[in-house]
């Protein structure tokens, strides 16, 4: 199974940094975009990536294999990780 993990997230986001805590704490290896960090097309570009997985373009978005949660949602975080 895929459980490769991808956040955008946002640097000042409360939700955002408890998810990176929990999956720190679940010692899950991820990647994660800091989209208010970013500038010009380079922002452009990873909102338009946002967008497809969320259409809302709300954030944190968790892209967990395939599947998409959006918000901070433990349960179906360590739900989608099989822990």
């Amino acid at each position: 199974m895929d459980h490769s993990v991808k956040m955008y997230s946002l640097s000042t986001c409360g939700h955002c940094k408890a998810t990176k805590k929990l999956l720190n704490e679940c010692q899950v290896q991820y990647e994660f975009t800091d989209v208010d960090l970013l500038e010009g097309e380079e922002r452009a570009a990873i909102l338009e990536d946002v967008r497809k997985w969320n259409p809302n373009c709300s954030f944190p978005t968790i892209i967990i294999g395939e599947r998409v949660i959006v918000g901070y949602k433990e349960d179906e975080i360590r739900e989608a990780l099989g822990l």
